[in-house]
C-alpha cells in the first residue's frame, strides 16, 4: 500500500467561532462520538471474521483512512456513520435547518460528504475498489453486508 494522505490538503471544515452547543448533554453526545472502532464497524469485523477474512482495520497513510482494507485484493471498505456522513441528506438537510447550529451542521455534513467522494476517486484512481455501508445496513444485518464484500472479493 504505497497510498499516502494528504495531510498538507486544505480541509474545508467549518469553524466553531461563535457558535454554542444547543445544550450541554447535546456538546458531550457529540465528544463521545467515535471515529474508530464504532458499534457497527465491530459488528462487520466480527462477521468479516467468521467469515474467515482477514484485513487491516483504519490505515492511515490510505486517503480517508479506509475502515476495513483487504491489502491484496485492493479493496477498501467505509462504514459511515448515517448522521456524519450525510444519509438521506435531503431530509436530514431540512431538519438541520430548524435546530441549532444550522449553518455549521449543513456546512460540516456537506464537506464531510464532499470529503468522501474526494477519497473515494483518490483510491479508485490508484486502482483500488471502494465499497461504502452505511451504519444502520451494517447494524439491521451485518452478515448480509460481510457477504456483499466476500463478494466484491472474489470480483478481483
Amino acid at each position: 500500500m504505497q497510498l499516502k494522505r494528504k495531510s498538507d490538503e486544505a480541509h474545508q471544515t467549518p469553524s466553531f467561532k461563535g457558535l454554542k452547543p444547543a445544550s450541554a448533554a447535546s456538546a458531550q453526545s457529540k465528544r463521545k462520538n467515535r471515529h474508530r472502532d464504532t458499534q457497527h464497524e465491530i459488528l462487520l469485523r466480527r462477521e468479516l471474521w467468521k467469515m474467515r477474512l482477514r484485513f487491516r482495520k483504519n490505515v492511515e497513510r490510505m486517503p480517508g483512512k479506509p475502515d476495513i482494507v483487504f491489502p491484496s485484493a485492493k479493496l477498501a471498505v467505509f462504514c459511515d456513520g448515517d448522521f456524519w456522513h450525510g444519509r438521506k441528506w435531503q431530509p436530514l438537510r431540512r431538519k438541520l435547518q430548524k435546530g441549532a447550529n444550522a449553518a455549521y451542521w449543513l456546512a460540516k455534513i456537506a464537506a464531510n460528504i464532499k470529503r468522501d467522494k474526494r477519497n473515494t476517486l483518490l483510491l479508485r484512481k490508484a486502482g483500488w475498489r471502494v465499497i461504502r455501508v452505511w451504519e444502520t445496513d451494517i447494524k439491521r444485518d451485518p452478515f448480509k453486508i460481510a457477504k456483499l464484500i466476500k463478494k466484491g472479493l472474489r470480483r478481483q
